[in-house]
């Protein structure tokens, strides 16, 4: 390192050091919201420069000059050589979906210095090393999704467990996420309107960039962003016209919107609708999240929630049951460590990447920018009056339906709202209440709009402001249920290919066809239901996204640790199998109490005895509103548990069959066979240096 550059990685870590320990040391006074920006900052920094650095150097050591499957099985449907920025776009807005936005708002009942400290050191230790290691392993071969991968290396017990267990979380992720986009697009002109206008823009990118001006990246993203600032601008415009009825869409409307949707994008060609739509997606993610980053600097708000709350001990939240470990790191996972991502990682990315070393840019990077997504949702949550997160975020059932019974609702959990204050903020935003309005998502919307208008516009702008950032959130979410649902095909195409050959050819149309019809008919079908139901479909799988999401990650950090392993490369195994211990540690932790907690408010089945003995005795409890309501949740909480526990027995299955062939590759002389793809010489250009690839066959 030069004299140059030593210095400037001094100041760097110098400035994080400050900010964390102004963090950790304010106790009892409020701090700008400037720390958690500086601080986060720094810690990506450093970690990008020098651990991700290490990574690819000592551990995974790509070779630029071997072909990846972009290069050796272009089919210019799903394999396609990308440029790394469209690449970088296409794989960020794939990964960060709800999870950033939604997680630490909720999160933020245990006061903001946990969940910022989980966001920023799990996504450099665990959450990018997962989504790096993953996208490398499965460029290597050939594409194969993560539940292959596991049959393939680990064998044919752990494989099939891990087959079942991630294809069938992966469909209730997907439920999960399209359900908050239709709860964000319902009845909204001006995010329909915009949403709807990313398709014909990214069908236009895809054309301009692949067949008239081949190779012109900024060109295109020029053309790109302006066409997108246009359809923001003309969704607002469309809500105030005689046009706005035809963009009001019911929910079950845009539930079927949704499933054709996904299933055009599924079969359609890569370069065509899902990468340059992801790509154009990310311009308005970063950009939106970017000029947060410069209100809260600008602003400079205090952090008006406490640095750790006493919920984070007693496990009472109102937001969520249940203590700081293990369910703060269940609540935040996209934004640290996600299992969503190794899908991700071994779905789309790997068969568009160009050379071998941009795992580095791609993986670990992209995973960093979605974590500084997480700390500007929990800032926006942590800005707002305590009074007003509780009485936006607590259930119905606690707040009731008034600003009167709210507010002494929020009196009795120790904080402070006056009726009056309820109504305004409400009026502010040109919302008939925010009570109860839990999820996340319409409190960051909130904090969004403090933070913009006190730089942008006064009190004047609230209301664009915030429905400005409803409609951000749906097309933040949207591009993870396109993408998702390619990754579902690629993951049924490999299981079905297990047993008939022709169906695991990526390139077999009826195959591509078939497998999409049914991963849309899947998580299609829970969707429905709960747009349908408040009970029922995903409705009733919801509690499950945050601990199915982490059992993910053990599975994928599992895989990752066993492949190291199985090549050679023992000394290195440490990288994944620390994250891997921490992610079995408090999944299982979270399994067994959602099993066995006599909290109804925790276990599932503790939650079916209240609600049983609630039927026996007449009653209805709230959220039920009549008796079938109440047997509803019965079926629901049975249904939950039951799952849950199948799927920590699917997990522990492949955790053990792995440690039975990590242990056989140790005392093993040499290495074990891995399904390593043979190295092909790569015909693109080599790069003059190690590091970065060069961008072959792409101009400016």
């Amino acid at each position: 390192m030069s004299p140059r550059s030593i210095l400037l990685w001094a100041v760097v870590s110098l400035l994080g050091a400050v900010a964390w320990g102004v963090l950790a040391l304010a106790r009892g006074e409020r701090i700008s919201a400037v720390w958690l920006v500086v601080a986060a900052l720094g810690s990506y920094a450093i970690a990008y420069r020098f651990y991700s650095r290490f990574l690819a150097r000592r551990v995974l050591k790509p070779d630029d000059r071997r072909a990846t499957p972009a290069e050796r099985l272009e089919d210019g449907v799903d394999f396609h050589p990308t440029d790394k920025r469209v690449l970088l776009g296409h794989h960020f807005a794939a990964i960060a979906g709800a999870g950033p936005l939604v997680g630490p708002v909720l999160a933020a009942q245990m006061g903001y210095l946990p969940g910022t400290l989980w966001i920023v050191a799990g996504v450099i230790f665990a959450g990018a090393v997962q989504d790096m290691v993953v996208l490398f392993l499965s460029m290597r071969r050939d594409g194969k999704s993560l539940g292959q991968m596991a049959r393939d290396e680990i064998g044919r017990a752990g494989g099939a467990a891990a087959l079942i267990a991630v294809f069938a979380i992966m469909i209730i992720l997907l439920g999960v996420l399209a359900l908050v986009v239709v709860n964000a697009l319902a009845h909204s002109p001006w995010g329909t309107f915009s949403v709807a206008m990313t398709i014909p823009i990214a069908l236009f990118m895809g054309f301009w960039l692949h067949r008239v001006r081949p190779g012109r990246v900024v060109e295109t993203s020029f053309i790109g962003v302006a066409l997108l600032l246009l359809a923001i601008v003309g969704g607002s415009w469309v809500q105030e016209s005689s046009w706005a009825s035809a963009f009001t869409l019911s929910p079950t409307t845009l539930v079927f919107c949704l499933i054709g949707y996904g299933f055009v994008a599924s079969v359609l060609p890569v370069w065509m609708l899902l990468a340059p739509r992801d790509y154009l997606s990310t311009f308005m993610k970063i950009g939106t999240i970017a000029l947060l980053a410069v209100g809260v600097v600008v602003a400079a708000p205090v952090l008006r929630a406490e640095a750790v709350t006493d919920f984070a001990s007693s496990g009472a939240g109102p937001v969520f049951a249940g203590s700081l470990f293990p369910f703060l790191f269940i609540t935040i996972a996209c934004g640290a460590l996600s299992g969503f991502h190794a899908l991700v990682s071994s779905g789309t990315t790997p068969k568009l990447i160009q050379k071998e070393s941009q795992v580095r840019l791609i993986g670990y990077g992209a995973m960093l920018m979605e974590s500084f997504v997480a700390i500007m949702a929990l800032i926006a949550a942590a800005t707002l009056e305590p009074g007003l997160y509780y009485a936006m975020n607590a259930p119905a059932g606690l707040l009731g339906t008034t600003a009167q019974s709210a507010s002494h609702a929020v009196a009795g959990l120790g904080f402070t709202i006056t009726p009056d204050q309820l109504t305004q903020a409400a009026k502010a935003v040109e919302e008939q209440t925010l009570i109860a309005r839990s999820g996340g998502a319409p409190t960051l919307a909130v904090g969004m709009s403090e933070i913009f208008s006190g730089v942008f516009g006064g009190t004047a702008m609230k209301a664009f402001w915030y429905h400005f950032a409803i409609m951000f959130e749906a097309l933040f979410i949207l591009t993870t249920v396109d993408a998702g649902t390619r990754v579902g095909r690629f993951m049924l195409q490999d299981m079905l290919g297990n047993v008939w050959k022709p169906v695991g050819r990526v390139n077999w149309k009826p195959g591509i066809w078939l497998c999409s019809a049914l991963v849309v008919t899947a998580w299609g079908y829970f969707l429905y239901t709960g747009a349908t139901d408040p009970l029922g479909g995903i409705n009733q799988l919801f509690p499950l996204f945050g601990i199915a999401n982490q059992l993910l990650a053990a599975v994928a950090l599992t895989v990752c640790t066993t492949v190291l392993v199985k090549s050679g490369r023992l000394r290195w195994a440490w990288v994944t199998a620390v994250p891997l211990a921490w992610v079995v540690a408090i999944t299982f932790t979270a399994g067994w109490q959602k099993i066995f907690s006599d909290d109804p408010r925790v276990g599932f089945f503790a939650q079916r005895a209240k609600y049983a003995d609630g039927i026996d005795a007449g009653q209805v409890l709230p959220p039920a509103k009549t008796l079938d309501d109440m047997r509803t949740v019965v079926t629901n909480s049975t249904v939950d548990g039951v799952l849950i526990a199948v799927f920590l027995l699917l997990v522990a299955v492949v955790i053990v069959n792995a440690g039975v062939v990590c242990v056989r590759a140790v005392r093993t002389p040499g290495s074990l066979p891995t399904t390593e793809a043979p190295y092909v010489e790569s015909r693109i250009g080599v790069p003059e240096q190690a590091g970065e690839a060069p961008l072959v066959g792409a101009r400016s």
